[in-house]
């Protein structure tokens, strides 16, 4: 098995300049796995702010960048795990997360998180056949 970092244009040069010891997506074994994504405008590198909602959906349009650049796409991926900061958060979340994912949606796990040292309220991870 080898193991392939991929660059992903402004994911990865945000992951660097926060010094965090991570790969935004990896190619392995046939399979593209991607980091825990927040609300990142791909443009501008920047957090989104605002609702749940227009974080869900900032942080799904960046999960769908990262596939894309490492040769992927939303249709292949098989599983996503949400983080998020409050359970309370369920509904809203998948009220966007159902307009990405409408058709074979793939298997998918919801963590309410505590806390975490940033300033959004969502992270997506997923794992797609590359």
């Amino acid at each position: 098995m080898k193991k392939q970092v991929i660059e992903v244009p402004v994911m990865s040069d945000k992951v660097r300049a926060l010094g965090l010891p991570c790969s935004t997506a990896v190619k392995a074994n046939g399979f593209v796995f991607i980091s825990a994504t927040p609300p990142v405008d791909m443009v501008t590198g920047e957090m989104v702010r605002g609702d749940i909602e227009t974080q869900t959906d900032a942080s799904l349009k960046a999960l769908k960048h990262c596939l894309e650049a490492a040769g992927t796409s939303l249709e292949n991926v098989v599983m996503v795990r949400i983080y998020a900061v409050n359970s309370g958060f369920y509904n809203a979340i998948n009220r966007v997360y159902a307009r990405y994912f409408s058709v074979n949606p793939p298997a998918r796990s919801f963590v309410p998180v505590a806390s975490w040292p940033m300033e959004f309220d969502i992270e997506i991870e997923c794992v797609a056949v590359g």
